[in-house]
């Protein structure tokens, strides 16, 4: 046997990452059951158990060498169920339902648009950057939902009627977003931050404390800056950084 050779994990360790994504999968359809109990919180808290999951899975892979096509496919499922069509379910019965059909309409295009991201990524993941996601990632559709749930109750009481709108809004919103061509910084690659490392754990720390002192307001918060990074890039920066380099590469008058 070639010492160099090296060992194939045991068939059991495969099922680790792929419990991890059923247990992802089971919270999303645990929080459509809790959504038409009209338990929302608890639906949120499962959705947002799941998104550590999800996290968790490909990188368990990874670690014990145990990475598959079946898990990729398997990974994109749990996504859709606990990212796509739970999140559809939980604001359809939180606030949607009362538009009749136009609410109907905007939460399906939310779990649509859901679904043509997570196709569309599981063909293109060859052909793009590992730095930039090609639209909003459904996990962060997901959340940016779950935070807007929790940062409504803290909503005055003269902003309450305003709710159900600003709700049919996120929803087709997002929807757009998840299949945009919009640029989202993926944190795949470390380079920025190994670089600016003490900078890194500073802001980073300052986040957590943030987070911890006020969760309803600074998770919403934090899920809208991304979004709103994203937009900033691919429409401001991006554009500037092409006719800079256009003006380079352009031939200078003698």
């Amino acid at each position: 046997m070639d010492m160099n050779e090296v060992k194939k994990p045991r068939k059991g360790v495969y099922l680790l990452p792929n419990m991890i994504t059923m247990s992802s999968m089971f919270l999303g359809f645990l929080s459509m059951i809790w959504a038409v109990q009209g338990r929302f919180e608890d639906a949120c808290m499962a959705i947002l158990v799941s998104a550590l999951m999800d996290g968790l899975d490909g990188k368990v892979a990874r670690l014990t060498n145990t990475a598959s096509e079946f898990g990729v496919q398997l990974d994109s499922l749990a996504d859709l169920v606990a990212f796509g069509l739970a999140p559809a379910m939980l604001l359809w019965q939180w606030q949607l339902d009362q538009f009749g059909g136009l609410g109907m309409a905007a939460a399906f295009i939310y779990a649509a648009c859901g679904a043509l991201r997570l196709a569309r990524f599981n063909v293109s993941t060859a052909t793009v950057s590992k730095r930039f996601f090609i639209g909003l990632p459904i996990p962060a559709g997901g959340c940016t939902v779950v935070t807007f749930v929790f940062f409504a109750g803290l909503f005055p009481a003269f902003l309450m009627p305003a709710i159900p709108w600003m709700t049919l809004l996120l929803a087709v919103g997002l929807g757009v977003l998840m299949f945009s061509r919009v640029r989202y910084f993926s944190f795949k690659e470390y380079d920025f931050l190994r670089a600016h490392f003490i900078s890194a754990m500073l802001a980073f720390l300052f986040l957590l404390a943030a987070l911890v002192s006020w969760p309803r307001f600074f998770s919403f918060v934090f899920c809208a800056v991304y979004i709103a990074g994203g937009l900033i890039y691919s429409f401001v920066i991006l554009p500037r950084r092409d006719r800079q380099l256009l003006r380079a590469l352009s031939p200078q008058d003698d």
